[in-house]
Formats: C-alpha cells, sequence, structure tokens
C-alpha cells in the first residue's frame, strides 16, 4: 500500500527536459476542496517528459499563431461596444499578467475593459504601487472587491490547518469575480491570462478557448467548501451568516448560461511568455520588479502582491515536494530563458528556503503560535516525500540529484 498523501504518484519521477515532478499537482475547484482530496498529477511521457514540456513544443511548432489571432480580433468584434458600457471584464491584481493582459485588450484590440481586483490579503509595498501604476499609467478603470476582513481570516487560518492552503480564500475570489461581476454589470466576455494547463493541468484544455464553468460556479450555495468545511457547518459553528459569504459564492452556470457570459483565456490566442508579460507592463504600466528576490525563488517580479503568496508557495513544497523555484525554473526552462542545468541549481539553492521576512505577520493573520505552525505543517508531510534527521527535514528525491544522474 502506498504511503504517499493526496493520492500522489509514491516514485517522485522529474522531468529529463525541466525540473518539475511527477507530484505537481492539477488545479482544483477550490469552493469544492475537501480535507484528504486526492489529486490529479501532471503526465508525462515514456520517455520522461511533462506534458507542459510537451505543449511547450507545440507551441513552437505546430500553432498558426497568426489564426489564433485572427481568432481573437473576431472575438473583440463580436463584443466590443460603442455605446460608452465595459464590453469586457478582465480580473487581475496589476502584475505582470493582468497588466499585459488589460493593456493589450485595450490599447490594440480596441476594447473597453473594466478591470476587477479580489484584494490580496495583506499588500506588499511593491504590490500597491503596482496596483495604482497599473490603474493610472496603464490608464483602466477598476473596481476592487475587498471581502470582509474578519471572514477572510478565518477562512485563512482554516485553510491552512485543515488544508495546509492559506491561498484558498484567495484563489476561490479571483477565479469567481471575473464571470460573477460580468453577470452583474451585462457584460458578456470576460478574459484571463494563461491556462494553467499550460503548466500541467490537463493538457487536453489547452486546444479550448475558454475556461470549464466548474471552477467558477456551483447550483447550491451550502454545498460550497471554504477551509475545508461546506458554509452551513462554519455557519453553525460561528456567528457568520450566509450573508457574509455574498462574495464567495459562485454564480449558477444556469444563470451565467442565461446572462450569456463567456470566460476566455487570452493565453489561447496569443503566444504567452511570462517574461515577455513582464517587459511590456514595465514599458506601458508601470509594473516594478521587487527590489529583493522572493524568497523561495531567484525571481523579482513573480507574484509579489500578497505578503501571504510565499507561504501558499511554502505550503505546495511540504505537501508535494515543489516550491516556488522549482516552478519559475520549469517555466523558464522551456521558454529557452535557462537550461535544465541551471534549473536545477537555482532550485537546490532556493526552493526550501523558509519565508521569514513576513513569517510573524502571518502567524497574527491566522492567529497561530510558531509552535503551532511547525506542527500543523509536518502533519501535512507525506513519508514518500520527506524524512527526518534529527530535527532537520530533508526532501528524499530531488532534481540537482537527478540532474547529476542524467550528466
Amino acid at each position: 500500500m502506498s504511503d504517499a498523501f493526496f493520492g500522489l504518484p509514491s516514485e517522485v519521477i522529474f522531468c529529463k527536459r525541466c525540473v518539475i515532478s511527477n507530484q505537481r499537482p492539477s488545479s482544483t475547484v477550490e469552493f469544492k476542496h475537501t480535507k484528504g482530496e486526492k489529486k490529479l498529477t501532471i503526465g508525462f511521457d515514456n520517455d520522461g517528459i511533462c506534458d507542459a514540456c510537451h505543449y511547450q513544443e507545440t507551441k513552437a511548432d505546430s500553432i498558426n499563431w497568426e489564426d489564433r489571432e485572427a481568432a481573437l480580433v473576431d472575438l473583440c468584434d463580436k463584443y466590443r461596444r460603442s455605446d460608452g458600457n465595459y464590453d469586457i471584464i478582465i480580473p487581475g491584481s496589476g502584475g505582470k499578467d493582468s497588466a499585459f493582459t488589460s493593456h493589450i485588450m485595450k490599447y490594440k484590440y480596441g476594447m473597453n475593459p473594466l478591470t476587477v481586483t479580489w484584494a490580496p490579503h495583506k499588500y506588499t509595498d511593491i504590490g500597491w504601487k503596482n496596483f495604482e501604476n497599473w490603474i493610472h499609467e496603464g490608464g483602466l478603470d477598476n473596481m476592487l472587491l475587498t471581502p470582509n476582513g474578519r471572514l477572510h481570516r478565518y477562512l485563512t487560518q482554516q485553510a491552512f490547518v485543515n488544508l495546509l492552503h492559506p491561498f484558498q480564500p484567495f484563489i476561490v475570489g479571483q477565479r469567481i469575480i471575473g464571470p460573477s461581476l460580468a453577470a452583474k454589470f451585462g457584460v458578456e466576455l470576460v478574459m484571463y491570462g494563461e491556462n494553467q494547463a499550460e503548466y500541467g493541468n490537463n493538457v487536453d484544455d489547452n486546444y479550448i478557448p475558454t475556461m470549464d464553468t466548474k471552477f467558477f460556479s456551483i447550483s447550491d450555495p451550502l454545498d460550497i467548501v471554504l477551509g475545508g468545511k461546506k458554509i452551513r457547518e462554519i455557519i453553525d459553528e460561528t456567528d457568520f451568516t450566509l450573508n457574509d459569504f455574498a462574495p464567495y459564492i459562485p454564480p449558477s452556470a444556469e444563470y451565467l448560461k442565461s446572462k450569456d457570459v463567456e470566460v476566455h483565456y487570452l493565453g489561447y490566442y496569443l503566444k504567452w511568455d511570462p517574461q515577455e508579460c513582464y517587459y511590456y507592463a514595465t514599458e506601458h504600466t508601470g509594473f516594478q520588479s521587487n527590489t529583493e528576490r522572493t524568497e523561495g525563488t531567484y525571481s523579482k517580479y513573480s507574484s509579489i502582491d500578497d505578503r501571504i503568496d510565499m507561504f501558499h508557495y511554502y505550503t505546495t513544497l511540504v505537501k508535494f515536494g515543489i516550491g516556488r523555484a522549482t516552478y519559475d525554473a520549469a517555466q523558464e526552462i522551456r521558454n529557452n530563458k535557462i537550461t535544465r542545468e541551471e534549473g536545477s541549481q537555482l532550485v537546490k539553492k532556493f526552493d526550501e528556503e523558509f519565508p521569514k521576512k513576513y513569517f510573524k505577520e502571518f502567524l497574527e493573520y491566522i492567529s497561530l503560535t510558531e509552535e503551532q505552525f511547525h506542527e500543523t505543517v509536518d502533519k501535512f508531510r507525506s513519508p514518500h516525500l520527506w524524512e527526518k534527521d534529527g530535527d532537520e527535514w530533508n526532501l528524499k528525491s530531488t532534481v540537482w540529484h537527478d540532474q547529476k544522474r542524467l550528466d
């Protein structure tokens, strides 16, 4: 019987082209995320190459991007309005990806976007500066939705304790804010950036321009699961009411269909490259990288909006053996920015780094002691990934040892 948690493959295998392992989980429907949920993981072929690397080949060699862009123009022509109303909703934070998506849709493709933002748990200084620059220098309209702070803290704490997934409440909001507000404002087109299928979700989703409605719609609000608990359970245990959960409740698929709302990925129509998004955003929306690298990786410009963000990636390291540096390096290897050997060394140097900078703030935010934090974390270390030597936890399988084997 396998000792792997979350239904992960019991044998750790690293892609021979990038640095991702077969432990990389696919995105889940976050408002249905339960304790002990078994994960689907990235696919590998018989030669040890991951689906994400294969799709990168497809992007480079097999997709006619001129035809895809022509389809984008047709899509814009279908929905573009000239009556002073918004014709597209673009969710985002003002980070490099949403800055690129919103600005190019307005100023190259002639759409009139309303950008919508689900507020981070706690803005970083650079995150707030980039958010303001996005709107003021980028020349875009925005609606910022900040959920009930007391409830959001409670859900974040429960998500950490029950799922080791403190970012879950944020991801729920980020996913549903676009289609939900589109329906309310009578806007039929929603545009997100890249499809996560590019990085390891079901590879077939890359060939579909729209997001599956399961990620942002539900029939019965009381069936929503947040922080590992159904809303009805939280209401019974606390003084929160169903009304308090209004921003977290996805619309029904039937309601969205009646409003003709469609959710598309810009990455289906334009060849997506995160570094090129960064260059575009710095030129057109005043986006700035951080003055220091993000803990857990070597990058200065990815996921720098929220002080909780680095704990999200620390928990993916604990649960799946995959930290922020692995995600960043795998992506840059596929885009021919660095080699696998370079990526392996970056993972070795940064992936297991503990996020110290905002640790005290995070503990205060989720109302846990340092001891409770580490006790919770250690409960989620799968025996097939981790072993303990004295007081120190070590990964059993690492990509830098795999790189030595390949060399």
